[in-house]
């Protein structure tokens, strides 16, 4: 019990620790979505040649969000003519190159972790760029094309940078990220707690195979997706699990690969076979997954050429009572900053927001009506998704709510 009990006091710090980090992300993250227009992303991505690629990758940069709402997007630029690489270039952009994850590595691991993640993501990026003609042949891509009912045309409206509604908005969206990615952050933070505490690190050594010069580094570049695929965690809550992976032993380039990795746990793998069918999905897998061992391998050969490796592995990821520190006291700060993102969230028809957008009931995100991936009508009233996910879990749970 005490074990268990140390377990949960990690993971409580470990939050403690990110918690102004991750409401100072989310906060950025809904003015970009709230401010920045997608009106001619579906145009400007037709194919998988550099300029496509750095578009999908800008409009991915900006596009912030969960693992779940960027598979829906990309599925939903492939089904509106974007190539199908391009599509899947956009989806690493909006889950890896996002700012809130940055900030999250950098306070929770440091800036080495930080800095490799906008090192790395380009590098994956064009990794898939290149290998993607390739692997996703015309036939395959074809035959997922016409797996996909076609949506009509798109139309956005955004407010104003001075608009009172568009901050209305952008708190929205910032409270309804954190709503949707509420249980990933739960189960990331709790995980991490549990593998830093019960599992002893003679266990990680072998796993890790450490001690083995550049064998252990290419083996955690391996087995580093593999443990993302089983630990159900995507997003940011996969951040605490990498550093707990780290203070287990793992590579530098192995705990990039994990978290380059959250786009192939097992929960998203079966919603690719849905979209694409079985055979692009296996495609998809073992593409992702040497795509992403190898940007780590890459990472960590550029860090080693810099000399910028992180050496020291903490006895300890955080300290596990409170102080009166600048983390306190940016916390402080940052809870105030969260409840008036809440309370604008919470009365934005008061200041005219809202207007063009929908909550997601199932998980929470805010999405703009006309180009949510999903919709149903119940008792009379249209509901809005992030997702088909969302729209099968909502529509089965009637039943039993009646």
């Amino acid at each position: 019990m005490g074990s268990v009990l140390d377990s949960f006091r990690e993971a409580f710090f470990m939050f403690w620790e990110t918690l102004w980090a991750l409401v100072l992300g989310f906060a950025l993250s809904g003015v970009v979505q709230a401010f920045v227009s997608k009106r001619q992303m579906q145009r400007v991505m037709g194919d998988h040649r550099a300029p496509a690629v750095a578009r999908a990758s800008g409009f991915g940069m900006v596009s912030s969000s969960c693992s779940y709402a960027a598979t829906a997007m990309a599925k939903s630029l492939f089904q509106k003519g974007a190539d199908f690489t391009t599509s899947m270039v956009f989806m690493f952009a909006s889950t890896n190159l996002v700012l809130e994850l940055g900030i999250v590595l950098l306070v929770l691991m440091g800036w080495q972790f930080a800095l490799a993640e906008f090192v790395g993501g380009p590098i994956m990026i064009v990794l898939l760029a290149l290998v993607g003609g390739f692997v996703f042949t015309p036939k395959l891509v074809r035959a997922a094309r016409a797996r996909l009912t076609p949506d009509g045309d798109e139309h956005e409206h955004h407010e104003g940078i001075k608009s009172k509604a568009g901050w209305a908005d952008a708190a929205s969206y910032a409270i309804s990220d954190v709503t949707m990615l509420r249980r990933e952050l739960l189960i990331g933070y709790v995980v991490a707690g549990f593998l830093t505490v019960l599992v002893p690190m003679d266990w990680w050594n072998a796993l890790f195979f450490e001690g083995h010069g550049i064998w252990t580094v290419i083996w955690s570049a391996i087995v580093g997706p593999l443990i993302a695929v089983v630990a159900f965690v995507c997003s940011i809550g996969n951040v605490p699990m990498a550093a707990a992976l780290w203070h287990g032993g793992i590579a530098f380039g192995g705990v990039i690969a994990f978290i380059f990795a959250d786009l192939i746990t097992f929960p998203l793998l079966l919603i690719y076979k849905k979209y694409y069918g079985l055979k692009l999905t296996v495609r998809l897998f073992f593409t992702f997954w040497a795509v992403m061992s190898a940007a780590g391998l890459i990472v960590e050969g550029i860090f080693v050429l810099f000399g910028a490796v992180p050496t020291e592995r903490p006895e300890t990821i955080v300290t596990t009572h409170f102080q009166w520190n600048y983390t306190t006291i940016l916390n402080i700060v940052f809870l105030a900053v969260f409840g008036v993102l809440f309370w604008l969230a919470h009365n934005r028809e008061r200041f005219g927001g809202g207007q063009q957008y929908a909550i997601d009931p199932v998980c929470g995100m805010q999405v703009e009506k006309r180009n949510a991936p999903a919709h149903t009508v119940h008792d009379g009233l249209d509901v809005w998704f992030c997702s088909e996910r969302c729209r099968e879990r909502f529509e089965t749970a009637q039943p039993r709510q009646a």
